[in-house]
């Protein structure tokens, strides 16, 4: 999360006691007295809700459900998260690794995109919140901490490579079937490739060469939502000259508002997400924890894990009733809100507010967003997840470190994304017990 540093961190609040300690939200409350606070928090929500508007969109498909889902997604979750966690700063919401996780969970269980698929998804959210909730509670909020960083690192790394690997058939305008490791993609892109349609892999060229060049400038107008309208205008252009054909898009958004959904708590469904319940609730909670304590250090504040344990699965909870899928904390989306200037949580809940009032206005532009685009787009949040320089120094300075990156790396690309994990922490094991 790099860029100008944030105003100076307001005084730490007094710890958690009495009312505070179950509405966390409470111990913000004198500062939104202090001059310009409300005013700095409500701007940096607008821009949060703006910068999601093209993410979210993009992290649904990535999940494979429709793309309003996306949106649905960083409404409630984030406003609830916000309202119950401990951190100060991060937002919650649709997330890379979480959405990928959930298409690698659930496609062998439904066809993505369907109605069982959807309904899968937000009884896993549920499972998936009842769970960090009790973690929470019995204040587990320590156990991420076992979880070794070249893990997470390689994890992350294998996440953006099967991100790029998801986008090929969207990028290039083909259909390409579901869930294939990166080689047999590849394959089956190069016999279909007399069917590719220019003018995708044109407007998805164009979105990232705008989104590049307009990142020292994001402070402004977010970069990624100047890549999609780079990328739509230039598909548009195209077309309209008669040097393309026509390309999908988006199908028309239902409505601003989330709808009500209920998970299904059959033993059957239960029982068939079970594994994939303890594999996102891992990397949920570590993915959020470790956003939040890096936010929290930054301002010399304390942090308490497990009380973020339990406004996440609160979220979740919530979440799974509101058409929302798995959520966690977004690296991108905190970034952003530490950058303008956000100082309380209320930075978050506007910011979800905010999103359901450019829903209403801008909903009907959705049906022009190329598919092709958003391609683009995760193309690029793929390219920002691998952190290529902490690769560089665990693998030249940490040589310890190298086994459990490498077979973390190696299992995510190639197995499923729980084995991923499980083998990974194998690994760190089996170095430590010989060191």
């Amino acid at each position: 999360m790099s860029g100008p540093s944030p105003p100076s961190p307001p005084p730490v609040p007094e710890p958690l006691s009495g009312a505070a300690r179950w509405l966390p939200f409470l111990r913000w409350l004198p500062q939104w007295r202090e001059p310009g606070t409300v005013r700095a928090d409500l701007l940096a929500g607008l821009t949060g809700a703006v910068v999601v508007l093209p993410q979210g969109l993009a992290f649904a498909t990535l999940a494979g459900l429709p793309p309003q889902y996306g949106l649905y997604a960083a409404m409630v979750p984030c406003l609830v998260a916000a309202l119950f966690g401990a951190s100060r700063l991060m937002v919650t919401g649709p997330a890379n690794a979480i959405s990928l996780t959930t298409l690698a969970v659930l496609a062998p269980l439904a066809e993505p995109g369907s109605a069982r698929y959807v309904s899968l998804a937000l009884t896993l959210a549920f499972l998936v919140g009842v769970t960090q909730v009790l973690l929470g509670l019995a204040r587990a909020g320590r156990l991420v901490d076992l979880v070794p960083h070249s893990v997470i690192v390689g994890f992350t790394a294998g996440a953006a490579l099967l991100i790029a690997n998801s986008q090929l058939g969207p990028f290039f305008g083909v259909d390409l079937p579901r869930g294939q490791p990166v080689w047999k993609n590849l394959r089956a892109l190069v016999d279909v490739a007399g069917a590719v349609q220019w003018i995708a892999p044109t407007a998805g060229l164009a979105t990232m060469v705008a989104i590049r060049a307009w990142q020292p400038l994001s402070r402004w107008v977010p970069a990624m939502l100047v890549g999609v309208v780079a990328g739509t205008l230039v598909a548009e252009g195209l077309q309209a000259a008669g040097l393309g054909g026509s390309l999908r898009t988006v199908p028309p958004l239902p409505g601003a508002l989330p709808t009500l959904s209920a998970p299904d708590l059959t033993l059957d469904t239960v029982r068939a997400l079970f594994s994939a319940t303890l594999v996102m609730t891992l990397l949920g909670l570590t993915e959020a924890v470790a956003i939040a304590r890096a936010i929290a250090a930054r301002a010399r504040e304390p942090f308490d894990g497990s009380r973020e344990f339990v406004g996440q699965g609160l979220a979740n909870i919530v979440g799974s009733f509101t058409s929302a899928f798995p959520t966690s904390g977004s690296f991108n989306r905190s970034g952003v809100n530490v950058v303008s200037g956000a100082r309380t949580p209320l930075a978050a809940a506007s910011a979800a507010v905010f999103l359901v009032l450019l829903l209403a206005f801008l909903s009907p532009l959705a049906a022009r967003l190329p598919f092709a685009v958003i391609a683009g787009l995760l193309f690029m949040v793929a390219w920002g997840l691998i952190d290529r320089r902490e690769v560089r120094r665990l693998w030249r300075e940490e040589p310890h470190e190298r086994w459990p990156l490498a077979v973390t790396f190696v299992a995510t690309v190639s197995l499923s994304l729980e084995w991923a994990i499980l083998l990974g922490l194998l690994a760190a094991l089996l170095v430590r017990r010989w060191r």
